[in-house]
């Protein structure tokens, strides 16, 4: 049934891991990790989650120009780090990632709630992520087996630059045959996500207890101390609004409702 007043959102653009999968983005955080320790470098899960979003290659180059392990690798190889050690790390990066996908791949809560509610408002429903094809591959079977399939799914190397670049959503929409990009709705919950969403001139809701902000599973943000996650949750707000974010959920759960709302009207 076709709403009596079509909504001005026409498409929504939800981003994968900490949005629609992986409560947490856990499955990143702990390959990032692990690459780095094999080559004798401690990194920490703050530092593995800074450049969360972008694509991976972009990431792991991201991590090694952080002062303190620019330093902690030029102090244990010898020799400060260059490109050929980014694309080494990212070569161990993409079989380790492809190998523990399928044990997060699990939905987040309100995801096929939020399917059916753009199925009735009439609202499309594209993707983008910041892992690459091959990683896909892996993701989306087990996501379809689910319930959720959304029409485009653009990859980080299928487009000329991933996050904050604007080209993954530009490709989803024009996949999507939707225009203006204000009529896009990008929901993702990293930085770079909500970044290349206002680049492209798109509207963008940031995701904060679901994703890579909090970095919790669901068993352990049911453990955590209210008080904590509160503060942690505004705290991430705040930084997702600093970034241009229109507004801040929970989760996707929250989503059905704001888009009946008519608050996009």
């Amino acid at each position: 049934m076709k709403p009596s007043h079509p909504p001005r959102i026409r498409a929504v653009l939800l981003d994968w891991a900490g949005t629609t999968i992986d409560h947490g983005s856990l499955a990143p955080t702990s390959v990032f990790i692990e690459i780095f320790r094999a080559r004798g470098v401690e990194i920490t899960t703050a530092e593995a989650r800074g450049p969360m979003g972008t694509a991976k290659r972009d990431h792991i180059a991201t991590v090694l120009r952080m002062p303190r392990i620019t330093a902690a690798w030029t102090e244990h190889t010898g020799e400060p780090p260059s490109d050929a050690d980014v694309e080494e790390l990212y070569q161990q990066f993409l079989p380790l990632q492809q190998a523990i996908l399928a044990a997060h791949a699990e939905l987040i809560p309100g995801v096929l709630e939020l399917v059916e509610t753009c199925r009735q408002l009439g609202i499309r429903i594209g993707s983008t992520t910041g892992y690459t094809r091959a990683l896909m591959d892996v993701v989306e079977p087990l996501a379809a087996r689910a319930g959720y399939s959304p029409e485009v799914v653009i990859c980080s190397d299928e487009v000329a630059a991933g996050r904050p670049a604007p080209w993954s959503n530009f490709r989803a929409a024009e996949r999507l045959g939707v225009y203006p990009m204000a009529d896009i709705l990008v929901v993702d919950d990293t930085i770079a996500g909500i970044e290349a969403g206002r680049n492209a001139g798109m509207r963008t809701i940031a995701v904060t207890r679901t994703g890579n902000a909090l970095g919790l599973s669901a068993a352990d943000l049911a453990d955590a101390p209210a008080d904590h996650v509160a503060a942690r949750v505004a705290a991430a707000e705040a930084e997702f609004i600093a970034a241009g974010a229109d507004a801040c959920l929970g989760g996707v759960a929250e989503l059905p409702a704001l888009l009946r709302s008519g608050l996009f009207d």
